[in-house]
């Protein structure tokens, strides 16, 4: 079997991965141009070589942050400093490209209504792989939907994992089986779509049936973002953000908040350059 098809196997199975491309070298390196390594979610190179102990433990190291962070980087390793470069003087100097290719993540929703169906649209929207849970589901209701489960509480053809983020709009019905399943398998994001009372109700529950607090205090309960939120199809566009923000490494402040310090710099700068320009004209 040769590298790319042990890649294609493991995005079958949907494994993380990263593939490392050595794409220039510089002076004495046991790889080559070209060379290439699959490195697997622990680290582990599964086949190829980019290289003996100078570089083999960096690009494992970084592929794990390029797995982790789901950013490609280009990367150089200089083996001829012991001190400043990757720990010892092989010679040489190599780029390695490290590209990590994750599995398409997974939209859970559990439960019926306007707000069910606008969220796998959007999910959809978003390249999700959306899985609807719905008893009473119609391909109509979910037509972008990946897969329908049409079970009444049957999750045994999910896999619950941290590729997995869960919106439960059940409107009561099983909701704390729902949670309880989610956390266990470690989702990514676990949403009751439910108000502030009730939310309460079911995690106070789930607090006296054992489940540890810190698993309890992952649940988003109410579901989503403050922004107003009215209609089904607002609440299911908070929801998204909240998921968004959460994968991407957001923070859900408003841009013009953000991006405050940044605009007033960059305006002070031009204000500084236009003032400049004038006085050169005028002299």
């Amino acid at each position: 079997m040769d590298l790319y098809s042990k890649a294609a196997e493991f995005e079958a199975q949907r494994k993380p991965f990263a593939i490392a491309t050595v794409v220039r070298v510089e002076g004495s390196s046991s790889a080559r141009r070209g060379s290439k390594a699959l490195i697997d979610s622990q680290g582990k190179i599964v086949m190829g070589w980019v290289g003996g102990g100078c570089a083999e433990g960096a690009v494992r190291s970084e592929a794990l942050k390029c797995i982790r962070t789901e950013k490609p980087e280009l990367i150089t390793l200089d083996m001829q400093d012991e001190v400043l470069g990757v720990g010892m003087p092989c010679g040489g100097i190599m780029d390695v490209y490290i590209e990590p290719v994750l599995p398409q993540p997974e939209l859970v929703i559990a439960g019926h209504g306007r707000i069910a169906e606008t969220l796998a649209n959007l999910g959809h929207l978003m390249n999700f792989s959306v899985t609807a849970h719905d008893p009473l589901a119609e391909r109509e209701n979910f037509p972008n939907a990946n897969r329908i489960i049409n079970k009444d509480f049957d999750v045994t053809e999910i896999a619950f994992g941290p590729g997995t983020f869960v919106v439960i709009a059940t409107l009561h019905k099983n909701d704390h089986l729902w949670l309880q399943r989610a956390l266990e398998g470690e989702a990514a994001y676990v949403a009751l779509i439910a108000s502030a009372h009730r939310s309460r109700l079911v995690l106070d529950f789930l607090l006296a049936e054992g489940m540890p607090a810190d698993k309890v205090e992952r649940v988003f309960a109410p579901a989503g973002l403050e922004i107003g939120a009215a209609t089904p199809e607002e609440i299911a566009l908070s929801i998204m953000s909240q998921i968004v923000a959460l994968r991407r490494g957001g923070n859900a402040v408003s841009l013009k908040k953000a991006g405050a310090v940044e605009t007033e710099v960059a305006q002070q700068s031009f204000s500084d350059k236009v003032i400049r320009q004038c006085d050169a004209s005028k002299s």
